[in-house]
């Protein structure tokens, strides 16, 4: 889905709610000029891409895939790999667009509470739309070794501020986290799909740490 499907996908989506262009196309240059920004190595269009695919395979199986959609756009719009307010703040910027737009109160709320949920990946809201956005967002961790790595050193890119005496210890506590998770995916799809992978990639790096 390289940038031209994207944006296809991104004027679709805000077609039903906004007949403000000029809004839609620089918010889109907006969310280009976050994703693109040179420290970001994973956590870019690419990302979006793959949240995006995964959001087009599984449509059948969610109940707003817009809702879902936005989320997407938006989760990483903010992204410091020295601040741990990221979500926060791409939560509010995607509910400063949407509040210009004609997207219902409550579907803003919930493409809130989805970024924000990205920070946890724990669902509160017993929202079966959510468990799929989760399990998007961390479908890289049940990818085939090759590609998990090249997971591993781009996220170890955008943290390369850290010297590995700060960054391993972190690293390692998000990674044990995952481990003593019952199940990393929240659907029984991505359970049967990736679970196994993921647990194995994560240890596999862990050992490496």
């Amino acid at each position: 889905m390289p940038t031209p499907v994207i944006s296809e996908t991104w004027t679709q989506l805000n077609h039903l709610y906004t007949a403000d262009t000029t809004l839609v196309q620089q918010t889109f240059a907006d969310i280009q000029a976050a994703y693109h920004a040179p420290e970001r190595h994973y956590h870019n269009l690419q990302h979006i891409t793959q949240l995006l695919t995964l959001q087009n395979m599984y449509a059948g199986q969610l109940q707003e895939p817009d809702v879902v959609q936005y989320a997407i756009f938006f989760h990483d719009i903010v992204y410091d790999a020295q601040q741990r307010d990221n979500e926060q703040r791409s939560a509010v910027a995607a509910v400063q667009y949407l509040r210009q737009t004609r997207f219902p109160t409550e579907k803003i709320t919930a493409v809130e509470e989805f970024i924000l949920a990205t920070q946890t990946h724990i669902n509160t809201q017993n929202n079966s739309d959510l468990d799929y956005f989760l399990d998007f967002d961390l479908q890289i961790l049940g990818a085939s070794p090759e590609t998990y790595q090249a997971y591993v050193q781009q996220i170890r890119q955008e943290y390369s501020i850290y010297p590995d005496l700060l960054y391993h210890p972190g690293r390692k506590k998000v990674l044990q986290h995952f481990l003593e998770m019952p199940a990393i995916y929240r659907t029984r799809d991505f359970q049967q799909q990736y679970e196994t992978q993921a647990r194995q990639n994560i240890q596999a790096e862990l050992n490496n740490l």
